[in-house]
């Protein structure tokens, strides 16, 4: 298989011009949605039903209350119920799921990380595919999405200690974005060759006489929100590299623009809901220099392993997905780990080591660069107060950003929402690597059996869900130290910036003077590129030293 250079520059290209063309329309719709003060009949129905008062705001810890009760409530209800599954319609001759695999599928897919310990065509059947974790793709996202609106919310208020109604947020996010978005991506994959049935096929090989099923599912449907919200668990085991899940090249760039849609469009509605435009135009323009940098580094490093493989190696067939080549291969990897999706069209442990640990590195950025569907711009946003506080130290005053003073509590917040990740990743891989164990789950040897386990952790805490492929968690002991990744790298990030909403929407504006440090434009994007890449550098660089860049060098 050959990297196409002509092909992989023409892609990316398609990619900008598709994203560029709804970054506003797409943006300013999300910020009239959740400007807007007035219920749908769905919305108005699911308020009864909830009993909800849609006109009462809350304050910071009820949100976060509200978030928490409502994720443990979905972990408990798709725990139970696939548990149960023998008993359900649609599972055909499936047992009930084993305690462990349902508990880490349940967090997996309420933290939005779709971390697969099992293979969904002979686990889980049409019901729990359906009624379960389609349903949570819409609504793990949705949480992240409302989320990023509190934080939108503090830094644009002043002397309030109100951010919104997490109930309003969830039901406007869910039936004003999520499903009309779905709806029509799902017409296109259709149309581009996506399965959407409700039953299984059975063959026959005319030459060889074999019989075999195909099964066959809601499979369009499901792939739409799985990508959209940037989710990533796939309906077959193969995931985005299954023909029926993903049949050419045009579906597989559709699906990359998919997952890059939402993230890209949210700096918009930033920008739109706090008054100043050019705010969001910086932040976009930093998640995309980021995204761009990732891409190109990936193709390179795809085409440069190519380039020196040999026939006797087998070159990049082993992992690839013949029908699509390298370069897509390559845009997939780059974005999906540079979101929170997770989905891949390659097997991510057949990547080229220097690929492989790009493909780490991606997702130790925090998933920004756009990230997922609201993590990445909170995650952004709190890079910016960083970055703005490192600047105000430059000038000596007191840091400012969008007219809120940058304090001791601030700073604590944005601090440990950077170290809660890195030190989730790093501990809990650390403590692994000490058990013999345990690391046979691992088969490969030497430096790529310490990425496979880096990879597990890093993609776990940072609520991607893609793997290198030798790693197993179905055991009691990787079960529960994935869950514990994923649902710590989940909330507590999200406690910490809900705090920091609320202490900035208490504060009065400060006036702009000669002084203030501009959090827009040229000079400031660029001092928030450099603070990204170097906290990420910090944080992992000895860790990728023994795992991916050591591989490397051997090779």
């Amino acid at each position: 298989m050959t990297f196409n250079t002509a092909s992989f520059l023409t892609q990316i290209a398609v990619l900008i011009l598709a994203l560029a063309a709804a970054h506003k329309p797409l943006g300013l719709y999300l910020a009239r949605v959740f400007e807007d003060t007035t219920s749908t009949r769905p919305e108005r129905l699911f308020y009864r039903l909830a009993g909800v008062d849609a006109g009462t705001e809350q304050t910071w810890p009820v949100y976060l209350r509200s978030v928490l009760a409502f994720s443990a409530v979905s972990i408990l209800a798709v725990f139970g119920l696939q548990r149960l599954q023998g008993v359900l319609p649609g599972a055909g001759s499936l047992p009930g799921v084993d305690p462990w695999v349902a508990m880490n599928t349940a967090i997996s897919f309420v933290t939005n990380t779709n971390w697969q310990t099992y293979v969904p065509e002979t686990t889980v059947g049409i019901f729990v595919q359906m009624s379960l974790l389609a349903v949570q793709n819409f609504l793990s996202a949705a949480v992240g999405i409302v989320v990023a609106v509190a934080l939108i919310r503090g830094i644009a208020r002043t002397r309030t200690d109100r951010l919104g109604n997490f109930w309003v947020d969830l039901a406007r996010t869910s039936f004003r974005v999520l499903l009309p978005l779905a709806a029509a991506a799902a017409v296109v994959l259709v149309i581009g060759g996506v399965v959407q049935n409700f039953w299984s096929t059975d063959v026959t090989n005319q030459a060889t006489g074999i019989s075999q099923t195909i099964p066959g599912g809601p499979v369009a449907s499901q792939e739409a929100i799985k990508i959209l919200g940037t989710n990533g668990g796939g309906y077959f085991n193969a995931n985005s590299a299954h023909p029926l899940e993903n049949p050419n090249v045009f579906i597989s760039l559709f699906q990359v623009f998919l997952l890059l849609l939402i993230p890209s469009a949210l700096p918009y509605a930033y920008g739109r809901m706090v008054g100043d435009r050019k705010q969001g135009y910086t932040v976009a323009a930093v998640m995309g220099a980021l995204w761009l940098a990732s891409v190109s580094l990936m193709g390179w490093a795809v085409a440069t392993a190519q380039g020196t493989a040999t026939a006797a190696t087998g070159g990049l067939g082993e992992g690839f997905e013949q029908r699509f080549g390298a370069a897509t291969s390559a845009i997939f990897a780059a974005s999906t780990t540079l979101t929170s999706t997770g989905a891949v069209n390659v097997a991510h442990d057949s990547l080229p080591p220097l690929a492989g640990g790009l493909a780490m590195v991606n997702m130790m950025l925090g998933e920004v660069a756009p990230g997922g569907t609201g993590s990445g711009l909170y995650g952004m946003l709190i890079l910016s107060i960083i970055a703005v506080f490192i600047a105000g130290l430059m000038v000596g005053r007191t840091p400012e950003y969008l007219g809120k003073k940058i304090g001791p509590k601030q700073m604590k917040l944005a601090a440990l929402y950077i170290l809660v990740t890195p030190t989730l990743v790093l501990a809990l891989a650390g403590i692994t690597v000490l058990l013999p164990d345990i690391m046979a789950n691992a088969p490969a040897t030497g430096p790529h059996q310490f990425s496979e386990v880096l990879y597990a952790f890093t993609s776990g805490a940072n609520n991607n869900g893609s793997a290198f492929g030798g790693i197993t968690t179905s055991g009691p002991f990787l079960s529960v130290m994935m869950g514990l990744a994923m649902l710590l790298g989940r909330f507590l990030p999200i406690v910490l910036v809900l705090a920091l909403a609320g202490s900035l929407a208490r504060q009065a504006k400060v006036p702009a003077s000669a002084g203030t440090v501009p959090t827009h434009g040229a000079l400031f994007g660029s001092l928030l590129l450099g603070v990204t890449v170097i906290l990420t550098a910090l944080s992992y660089f000895p860790a990728l030293a023994l795992g991916p860049l050591a591989e490397g060098l051997l090779k």
